[in-house]
């Protein structure tokens, strides 16, 4: 079989979560199935870094971009060529489908953002994938995507049988763990002055709610009297300007830590190190923070809402995302209830072991194979 796949995402400085499923997914197919040809397809020159197996032959065709009209040449012109010319039994692709081309494809969909924050999404591009959505969505075999929750919206939104629609949830890199007492103490005295602090990983917008965790940490630190600290680890490439400037004249200030530009192991070292993560987004569509936490043996607190529960189960503690009081209270809970913290981090430890990436590719490779028995 030959499998053409949309390498994109794996070449961007800052993969994201898609680029780390596609490289962890991709990296254990290509391995496990070394008797099928694999096309990797890049938009430009591939990272140096990048060392393929014998079984993947990676193209590079532009025109490289992110605008609408770049990814209509690249998906519905350029692609469907270089189908023909390898002779592809099948199309894995992320977030888009080629239109013009007949090769069976398989789609991996881990977003639907722009349906509930289209504020956040350029006005171009939100017209785009208003329109074109749902064609790919019909045009494609099977779907792949990350939740039920996420796989319930596509199925009702656009009128998808369920069946054609399979949730592959991610995996937890291995980095991710827990660490000794010393690791521990160097890290608090690295990034929070010697002192616990709780966690928040992700990017810095409305999203995901950071007004409401400041105002919430306000009100635990009036509680409590406590010399807690509250690190905020940017996991976006955007600069943070406009909470950087709220900091300055915000009460707490000093007890409040913002950190940009951690690496991979940085992140898991701090992580690690946590009193608590507190994650309280409006809407994500997975939560890859919370699995991260629960891995390292950190206890949670997180939404009441969205794909939150699907993950944690009852390994978290839950409030409502809009109620910062009710952040609070949690806060203040897993900082006096001893026992209630200890049993959380068991609960989470358990739960993670539900998210594997070896599941995550089994799910992946045969929908992949489900694809291809489409092909006529």
């Amino acid at each position: 079989m030959i499998i053409a796949i949309n390498t994109r995402c794996l070449n961007k400085d800052e993969p994201g979560e898609c680029g780390n499923y596609l490289s962890e997914v991709f990296q254990r197919i290509t391995n496990l199935h070394s008797g099928h040809t694999f096309i990797f397809l890049f938009d430009k020159p591939f990272k140096t870094e990048i060392i393929f197996p014998k079984n993947v032959i990676p193209v590079v065709t532009g025109p490289q971009g992110n605008t609408p009209a770049k990814w209509f040449i690249w998906y519905n012109i350029k692609i469907p060529l270089l189908l023909k010319k390898y002779q592809a039994d099948v199309f894995v692709s992320t977030g888009f489908c080629s239109l013009t081309t007949k090769v069976p494809q398989c789609l991996i969909l881990h977003d639907l953002s722009f349906l509930y924050f289209p504020s956040f999404v350029k006005k171009g591009h939100l017209s785009f994938y208003k329109t074109y959505t749902p064609r790919f969505l019909k045009k494609a075999k099977m779907i792949i995507t990350i939740s039920n929750f996420l796989k319930t919206g596509i199925a009702d939104r656009y009128k998808i049988a369920q069946e054609k629609i399979q949730v592959a949830y991610p995996g937890i890199n291995e980095i991710y763990q827990p660490v000794s007492m010393e690791e521990r103490e160097s890290v608090k005295e690295q990034y929070a002055e010697g002192n616990e602090f709780f966690i928040y990983l992700g990017e810095i917008n409305s999203r995901n709610n950071i007004m409401n965790l400041l105002k919430a940490f306000s009100a635990f630190k009036k509680r409590q009297k406590s010399s807690m600290q509250l690190l905020i680890a940017n996991e976006g490439q955007d600069n943070p300007d406009e909470l950087i400037t709220k900091l300055r004249s915000y009460k707490f200030r000093n007890d409040v830590k913002l950190l940009t530009g951690l690496s991979q192991w940085g992140k898991a070292k701090i992580i690690a190190s946590a009193y608590a993560m507190v994650y309280m987004p409006f809407y994500d569509e997975f939560g890859t923070s919370l699995l991260k936490a629960m891995k390292s043996e950190v206890p949670v607190i997180t939404s009441s809402t969205g794909t939150m529960h699907e993950i944690c189960g009852d390994a978290a503690l839950y409030a409502a995302p809009e109620n910062f009081k009710e952040i609070a209270v949690k806060m203040m809970q897993i900082f006096k209830d001893e026992k209630l913290r200890k049993e959380i981090i068991e609960k989470g430890r358990q739960r993670a072991k539900i998210f594997s990436w070896d599941n995550t590719t089994e799910v992946v490779w045969n929908n992949i194979v489900k694809t291809m028995s489409t092909k006529k």
